[in-house]
C-alpha cells in the first residue's frame, strides 16, 4: 500500500467515481494508502455515499484561485495530511461561466496553481493527470465540427482544431503550459478524453453535463411508467438522425479505472499525450441504447415518432404527479424541477447530436486494459446509486 491519491474536483461526476474506484480497491488491494479527496463546496462523509474508510481525507472549501501561489500552499500543506506522500494527483476541478473568456482565463489558471503547488509540496508525485474531453475533436461545434481533417472514429494522434475554433478551447493552453513545465520533471502527465459522461453524484451538480442528462431521464423514464403504465411504449425523444449516430458512452466508473490503470502502469503509457477513455471498443447508437435503458425501468422503449416527445417539457406537464411520487416514496425533493438544470439540454443532446462522433479505443486498450461494460450495466450502476439515494423510487 504505497500509493497516495489527490483528487481535484472530486465532488464532481468523475472525481465522485475515482474516489470511490480507489475506496473500493481498483485495480486490486493493498495499492491505494490514502485518497484526499477535494473539493470546493463543503462535503460531509455521509453525504458522499463514499465507504467510511480511513484511507479517505475529505478537504472542503479548497479555492485554487483564492489568494496568492504561497497562500494556495500554505492552505494545502495545513489541510492535507501527508500531502508530501502523494504519488498520484487527478486534476478533474472545473469551473464553469458564462463569460467564455473568464471560464478559460480561470481554468488555465487553475490547473497552473495546482500543478506548481503538488510539484512544491510532494517530492513523492510519480504521475499527474489532466481530464480534457471530446471538444478536442470538435463535437461541441455541431453542424460546423470540421470534417475536412478530423475523421471518425477519432484518434487521439488528429490534429486540434484550426482557427477560429482553437483559441476558444482551454484545453490548448493548458496542455501547453503542462508540457512545458513538466518537461524537465521525474514524474509523467497525460490528458484523458472522455465524451460526455454519464455519471453519479450525491448532491446536485450544475456542471455536470452527465449527472444532469442520467438524472432528468431517469425521472423522465420512471414519470412516462407512472402515466402511461408498466410495459408501455416510450418512443425516443430525438430525431432519425440522432436514434443512427454512432457514439463511445463515457461513464464515470469506466474512465476512472481506465484512468486508474494508466497512471499505475508509466511503462505502459507515453507521458504527454492524450488517451480516449470510454465504456469499449465498439460504439454504439440509441437505437441500441434506448430499448436497453427503457427496459431497466419496465418500458419498451421504440424509435422516434413524428412528432418526438421532450423530456423537460413532459416532466413539466406532469410535475404533480412527480410531487405525489416524492411524497408517497419519500424521495429527495427539487431534482424534478431543479434550477440547477440547463434548459433545453435534453433535447439539444437528443437532436444537435445527430452525427458520427465515434472514438477510436486501441490506445488505450493497448496499454493493457480489458474490460468493457454495455449500456445496461454502465447505465444501471447510475441509475443504481439514484435509487439508493431516494432520487428515484
Amino acid at each position: 500500500m504505497s500509493k497516495y491519491a489527490l483528487v481535484f474536483g472530486a465532488s464532481g461526476v468523475t472525481g465522485w467515481s475515482f474516489v470511490n474506484e480507489i475506496l473500493n480497491d481498483y485495480p486490486e488491494k493493498n495499492v491505494w494508502k490514502r485518497v484526499h479527496a477535494l473539493t470546493n463546496r463543503p462535503l460531509s462523509q455521509a453525504q458522499s455515499q463514499w465507504p467510511n474508510d480511513p484511507r479517505l481525507e475529505i478537504v472542503s472549501g479548497i479555492d485554487l484561485l483564492k489568494g496568492s501561489q504561497e497562500d494556495l500552499e500554505g492552505t494545502l500543506e495545513a489541510e492535507i495530511s501527508d500531502i508530501s506522500a502523494v504519488t498520484h494527483v487527478y486534476y478533474l476541478a472545473y469551473k464553469a461561466d458564462t463569460d467564455r473568456q473568464k471560464e478559460l482565463e480561470e481554468a488555465i489558471t487553475m490547473l497552473k496553481r495546482s500543478t506548481l503547488a503538488m510539484d512544491h509540496l510532494s517530492p513523492s508525485l510519480e504521475f499527474l493527470v489532466l481530464q480534457t474531453g471530446a471538444k478536442m475533436y470538435g463535437c461541441h461545434l455541431l453542424e460546423n465540427h470540421p470534417t475536412d481533417y478530423l475523421h471518425v472514429p477519432h484518434k487521439e494522434s488528429q490534429p486540434r482544431l484550426r482557427q477560429p475554433y482553437h483559441d476558444t478551447l482551454f484545453y490548448y493552453p493548458q496542455l501547453d503550459w503542462l508540457a512545458e513545465y513538466a518537461k524537465d520533471k521525474s514524474w509523467k502527465w497525460i490528458d484523458t478524453r472522455p465524451d460526455i459522461i454519464i455519471g453519479f453524484v450525491p448532491n446536485q451538480n450544475f456542471y455536470s453535463l452527465g449527472v444532469r442528462k442520467g438524472t432528468v431521464m431517469a425521472i423522465y423514464l420512471t414519470l412516462w411508467r407512472k402515466v402511461h403504465g408498466d410495459k408501455s411504449e416510450a418512443p425516443f425523444p430525438g430525431t432519425q438522425a440522432s436514434w443512427k449516430a454512432l457514439t463511445n458512452d463515457s461513464s464515470s466508473d469506466m474512465i476512472a479505472r481506465q484512468t486508474l490503470h494508466l497512471s499505475l502502469n508509466p511503462e505502459r503509457v507515453e507521458s504527454g499525450t492524450g488517451y480516449n477513455v470510454a465504456d469499449g471498443m465498439t460504439p454504439s447508437s440509441w437505437s441500441k441504447k434506448w430499448p436497453a435503458l427503457c427496459s431497466y425501468f419496465g418500458l419498451r422503449g421504440t424509435g422516434p415518432s413524428a412528432n418526438p416527445p421532450e423530456m423537460r417539457r413532459f416532466i413539466k406537464d406532469n410535475i404533480a404527479v412527480w410531487k405525489e411520487l416524492e411524497r408517497e416514496k419519500g424521495l429527495q425533493r427539487g431534482h424534478a424541477d431543479s434550477e440547477k438544470t440547463f434548459p433545453g439540454f435534453e433535447y439539444f443532446l437528443m437532436t444537435q447530436f445527430d452525427f458520427d462522433r465515434q472514438y477510436d479505443m486501441e490506445k488505450t486498450y493497448g496499454t493493457g486494459f480489458s474490460e468493457e461494460r454495455d449500456t445496461l450495466h454502465a447505465w444501471g450502476l447510475v441509475f443504481d446509486r439514484m435509487r439508493k439515494s431516494k432520487i428515484i423510487p
